[in-house]
């Protein structure tokens, strides 16, 4: 077994497993040393206390059935969806825009196969972090349009197929880093560029709210904004940062006893990251 603080990982993704008495922890994983590049394959681990974890098992491998990525396979996200499980993960290859690609597989940790050839989100746009919320019976990816491309990074929603193979509609900007007060740029080398990361999206109460993260005066950090219609077309308002951790790409999960947890990888430096579970 694994201790938590020995894992090297980033965006830990964690699945409750109330049927079988444990959680499944996914996230980037395969990163090369001192980089936040990876190898191309997505692995999980599987805990009954949060604090010690089996070795990772590989769940998709894209050398092994020639699949078009080969890189950059980043911050996976299990999903229960009409008695399947869909893993959405970002992926690259040269010269070919990130993007998200959705895998279903029948378990939390068999052999994911991908349900489409190429990515959902825009073939043309530079894409990561896509999650999936559901809403009147229509399952939405929402992902970030990628600073990197256009500067301002976005959090986008676009309706997909009911089997999540597809785009069922046009990307909607939902809102953009800058809009948010606490969020300045990168920097000197990048001083208009804003940073948009890891959107999650949670109900509270009748509200609907997102965490997602990006960067103050170089710190990473997780925010949080809300829904003024309960609806993830509705305008986003941002809310003062509540979760003030030198770290981010955070989730909200329940326990098995029902304590609501928050996960996230911290500190955000190449080769230290671990994954950290508070309450919230």
């Amino acid at each position: 077994m694994l201790k938590k603080e020995d894992i090297r990982i980033r965006d830990p993704f964690i699945f409750t497993d109330k049927e079988h008495n444990c959680y499944y922890m996914y996230g980037t994983t395969a990163l090369l040393s001192d980089s936040l590049h990876t190898v191309g394959s997505f692995s999980v681990y599987k805990s009954e206390d949060l604090e010690h974890f089996s070795e990772p098992k590989v769940i998709f491998d894209g050398a092994k059935c020639d699949f078009w990525a080969d890189r950059d396979f980043w911050a996976p996200e299990l999903h229960r969806y009409n008695g399947k499980y869909y893993l959405f993960g970002s992926v690259k290859a040269d010269g070919v825009c990130r993007g998200t690609q959705i895998f279903v597989c029948d378990t939390p940790d068999g052999d994911f196969v991908p349900v489409s050839e190429k990515p959902v989100t825009p073939a043309d746009w530079e894409c990561l972090d896509g999650t999936l919320w559901v809403e009147n019976g229509i399952p939405y990816i929402i992902f970030c349009h990628e600073w990197l491309q256009i500067k301002d990074g976005e959090i986008c929603a676009m309706p997909l197929t009911a089997d999540l193979s597809a785009p069922a509609g046009e990307p909607v900007v939902l809102f953009r880093a800058s809009d948010n007060p606490d969020v300045t740029s990168l920097g000197a080398k990048h001083p208009d560029c804003y940073v948009t990361d890891g959107p999650f999206l949670f109900a509270d109460g009748e509200k609907l709210k997102m965490i997602w993260s990006s960067f103050h005066h170089g710190k990473y950090l997780v925010l949080e904004a809300e829904s003024d219609n309960g609806s993830v077309l509705g305008n986003w308002r941002h809310l003062p940062p509540r979760f003030d951790f030198d770290g981010g790409h955070a989730m909200l999960f329940k326990r098995l006893d029902g304590t609501q947890m928050i996960s996230l990888h911290a500190p955000n430096k190449a080769g230290l990251e671990r994954p950290l579970f508070l309450p919230c």
